[in-house]
């Protein structure tokens, strides 16, 4: 990478809006590199339409996750507009953030992982980063308009090669994640073999997908945000479509029911994947921002994924109507869940009557005895997930 590269040249590192782990530490780490090169680093958000497709919304977004010009020791250039890169041969064409393009170099840094919405042997990564990430909101609609018709797959495919093809791209970082979403390795992928090596490291992220290890009536979930999956609640985990299909994904848990308490403070208004839920609590939908969660769905094409649950004042209201549609004649035999984001499954609330199912799992430890699920005065849950109780 660096032989590519005059000295003292700039060097534009790209980063996406996802929850991940240590991206500070991991960007910071990838400025420094780049300093010790001797080139002047900068970094960009690399994240499509996200951050109310607005420069500062983006630039926002890196700053809650701790990525400032303060922190990671260089400057951090938000913008939307773009320069032309090239077409694919199905006639797509291509563009990426002005900022890097007129870079020295560009290096991503980003998270492989399974996507939410369809399954390939390319999925979520440095490719589609390439595409819909550096593409900016401009690139991102246009892209997923012909994913709509050709697969996402193929298209972030597609649009990746060409932006290889530029020879813009210096490489990319690639992060997996364990099941505890604990970084558990970090990669430096050169572009001779991104596609094949980052297919390898797909197939091994997911290998160590977590999962809820039964079958549920009813999973309650304590918050929905895009810094936990692009669908707001992974796809996968939930196993719900995001147009509202149950149970579509083989091999995964059969969930009956879903119910979604809040919306993340770090989603900033954005709530798409709201359509996924069964109900929500009503605090959530005062959290929604329309701007926001609009744009992201209909620059995805996915307006299904914004449809508006049945809503209630409190967890209890919520609760007792949902609970009623699973055709459970005695409760006790319900099957509920219960966790706090479909990123974060390394600690999560199953009812009694799933005890004897848990025990024959290795791997699993249970806590303690049974507990009764306690309410405040206003019917909410007092919730024992966040430590409150």
């Amino acid at each position: 990478m660096v032989a590519r590269l005059k000295p003292g040249a700039t060097v534009a590192i790209g980063v996406g809006s996802r929850g991940i782990a240590n991206i500070d530490v991991i960007a910071r780490a990838a400025a420094a590199f780049w300093k010790q090169q001797g080139m002047q680093p900068f970094l960009f958000p690399a994240m499509g339409s996200h951050g109310a497709a607005t420069a500062s919304g983006q630039a926002e977004v890196l700053a809650k996750y701790g990525i400032t010009e303060a922190t990671m020791g260089c400057p951090v250039r938000s913008s939307l507009a773009v320069a032309e890169v090239g077409v694919t041969a199905e006639g797509i064409r291509v563009v990426m953030d002005r900022t890097a393009w007129r870079a020295g170099g560009v290096m991503l840094c980003g998270r492989v992982k399974w996507h939410t919405d369809f399954e390939g042997a390319l999925e979520s990564g440095l490719f589609k980063m390439m595409a819909i990430g550096l593409g900016k909101f401009a690139g991102a609609k246009r892209y997923h308009d012909y994913g709509y018709h050709m697969g996402l797959e193929a298209m972030i495919r597609s649009v990746g090669r060409v932006v290889l093809g530029s020879g813009r791209i210096l490489g990319g970082l690639a992060i997996l994640e364990d099941a505890n979403h604990e970084t558990a390795r970090v990669e430096a992928v050169p572009v001779e073999n991104m596609e094949r090596r980052e297919e390898e490291l797909l197939a091994l992220a997911k290998s160590w997908m977590p999962r809820i290890p039964v079958d549920l009536d009813v999973l309650m979930v304590n918050e929905l945000g895009k810094n936990f999956s692009g669908s707001g609640l992974d796809a996968k985990v939930v196993n719900r479509g995001v147009w509202g299909a149950i149970n579509p994904w083989a091999g995964q848990p059969q969930i009956g029911r879903i119910y979604v308490r809040g919306l993340s403070a770090q989603s900033y208004g954005n709530a798409a994947g709201m359509g996924m839920a069964d109900v929500v609590h009503r605090r959530f939908l005062k959290a929604v921002k329309r701007r926001p969660t609009y744009l992201n769905c209909l620059t995805s094409s996915q307006p299904a994924a914004i449809r508006t649950p049945m809503h209630f004042a409190s967890d209890r209201e919520c609760l007792e109507a949902i609970c009623g549609t699973v055709g459970r004649l005695d409760a006790a035999d319900l099957k509920m869940g219960w966790i706090a984001n479909t990123l974060e499954l390394g600690r999560m609330a199953l009812t009694e009557n799933l005890r004897g199912e848990l025990e024959q799992r290795p791997g699993i430890e249970i806590e303690g005895p049974a507990r009764e699920l306690a309410f405040d005065a206003r019917g909410d849950l007092v919730d024992w997930l966040a430590g409150d109780a």
